[in-house]
């Protein structure tokens, strides 16, 4: 299971010495309190509280990457402008790895801007996309109620092929 990165969380036996029942999360923290108490038939019962967030509450503003308006040549000039030989001498791989990864993060935070982005409540798989083939198709059988005509049939099916 942890190869799955999921972690169970009943250890004791729920049937005789055996752990028949399962209660696996993403994360430890979600589980809280977790007892194998009284016995229902055979089998012992499980009580566990489980934490959920309110999917009406909404996120703070991200700030992330603005690449449109990132000045690559001064980050490649700045990159360019230190000398690696000096500063990685007698360095193993992870002692290089850290500095690089500074060097990069200090020219990225001076030559490309951050923008604030609102959240939204949709999900990862929503794309601008998807959201233009579902506006299309309401179009369509908004079309296709007013008019009743077969042309405006058939851009319906297609609309509702597509978002498919």
């Amino acid at each position: 299971m942890n190869t799955n990165f999921l972690q169970q969380h009943v250890n004791e036996p729920t049937r005789g010495n055996n752990i028949l029942d399962l209660v696996m999360t993403a994360t430890d923290l979600s589980i809280n309190g977790l007892e194998v108490t009284d016995k229902i038939g055979d089998h012992q019962m499980i009580d566990f509280s489980l934490e959920v967030q309110d999917p009406n509450t909404r996120t703070q503003h991200k700030q992330v990457l603005y690449n449109k308006r990132a000045n690559f040549e001064l980050m490649k000039e700045e990159l360019g402008s230190y000398n690696y030989e000096v500063l990685m001498n007698n360095k193993n791989a992870e002692e290089y790895y850290m500095i690089l990864k500074d060097k990069i993060a200090t020219a990225t935070d001076h030559h490309i801007p951050r923008k604030r982005i609102r959240p939204t409540n949709n999900p990862p798989w929503f794309s601008q996309e998807i959201k233009r083939l579902i506006n299309a198709r309401q179009h369509s059988y908004r079309r296709l109620k007013r008019y009743q005509t077969k042309p405006h049939r058939l851009e319906h099916i297609h609309a509702c092929r597509a978002v498919k």
